[in-house]
């Protein structure tokens, strides 16, 4: 597989968008219906509860609940779909699953509903990947998402009965996960013509003139006239410079 490396395209802006406003329009089909779509989110260790591993992404308890998920998984997805758009679209499908299902082996006897946890798959995954790939603007990204998310960490313990922090967790684990599987799939940094396994410094036209102490050896046979060289004495260059006396007329002074 060849890797390209980091191009804009308009999958970069849509697909996030697209995706924001699927959880906005499935709150919004519960207001308007006055409907309920908790009993869909993963409920554990029930057969019924798995629906809620694929469904649990797209269901928010409270427009407060969907506001705090849609700016970072907008500004996620986005950094997502750029950086990793080959790999980009597998790791928000298997994400949702693996946390998912993570989520229902793990979490509590209750409906755990959100896009939180996919939030923490895409901050996990992107910090790991950042430091595994050790690409200068991977890692840059890396620690733009700990500065903006990094406080997101306390929120996969249990500090607060209302928040489900186990689908945190899972998502946590998977984005980590996911970071070592998908270790190779990534774009690749850039690389000078000498710095590829098949450059022979033998070849370069530059270095032809130093050896192997970087001590000047040949010296350049296009020197402009009035110039020589004296192999004979250390390869010194003697310059022959000419002088233009002082014009004895004033008014010729600053004429070409």
């Amino acid at each position: 597989m060849k890797h390209q490396h980091f191009k804009f395209t308009t999958g970069v802006i849509a697909y996030p968008i697209f995706f924001v406003l699927i959880i906005w329009s499935v709150l919004s089909f519960e207001v308007r219906f006055n409907v309920n779509f908790n009993e869909y989110g993963i409920y554990p260790l029930t057969f019924k509860g798995l629906r809620g591993v694929f469904f649990s992404p797209f269901i928010h308890g409270s427009i407060e609940h969907l506001y705090h998920n849609t700016v970072p998984l907008f500004v996620l997805t986005m950094a997502l779909f750029y950086f990793y758009r080959h790999i980009a679209w597998k790791v928000l499908f298997f994400g949702i699953i693996v946390s998912g299902f993570l989520t229902w082996c793990i979490g509590r006897p209750s409906y755990h509903i959100g896009a939180s946890g996919l939030i923490y798959v895409l901050v996990s995954f992107t910090f790991f990947k950042g430091v595994f790939a050790k690409h200068y603007r991977l890692i840059a990204l890396s620690l733009l998402v700990v500065f903006l998310y990094g406080s997101m960490i306390w929120y996969v313990v249990p500090i607060d009965e209302n928040i489900s922090w186990e689908g945190h967790l899972s998502g946590l684990i998977t984005g980590f996960l996911f970071a070592l599987f998908f270790k190779k799939q990534i774009a690749k940094p850039k690389k000078f013509e000498w710095e590829e396994e098949h450059y022979n410094e033998e070849n370069d036209p530059f270095l032809k003139h130093f050896d192997e102490d970087g001590n000047f050896i040949e010296a350049p046979s296009n020197f402009p006239k009035g110039e020589e060289v004296d192999n004979d004495n250390n390869d010194k260059i003697t310059v022959n410079y000419v002088f233009k006396p002082k014009p004895q007329n004033s008014d010729e002074v600053g004429k070409n």
